[in-house]
């Protein structure tokens, strides 16, 4: 079980916000660090990243879609043929 703890990282050293963990089993522990935020500002919201993906994909459709596929409708019909589940073939 992971537990998280509320930290500052302020150069090379974390400052904890709220309560400081219990030392680690070993003086070299392996910790993991996830960045909520950089240079204080809020990640992006979801609008900006659906206008940011919708931008993607309005560019991929101008250039006529993706090029080794030249029947997107056959190809879609292909993909989504039934194949045999493994252990059913009798």
């Amino acid at each position: 079980m992971m537990t998280t703890y509320k930290a500052k990282l302020k150069g090379n050293q974390l400052e904890w916000a709220d309560e400081v963990p219990p030392p680690p089993p070993q003086p070299d522990a392996e910790v993991l660090v996830t960045f909520l935020a950089t240079n204080g500002s809020a990640l992006m919201d979801k609008a900006e990243r659906g206008a940011r993906m919708k931008a993607a994909l309005d560019q991929l459709a101008a250039r006529g879609g993706i090029q080794s596929i030249p029947d997107p409708v056959a190809w879609q019909r292909e993909i989504r043929q039934d194949r045999p589940l493994p252990g059913r073939e009798d």
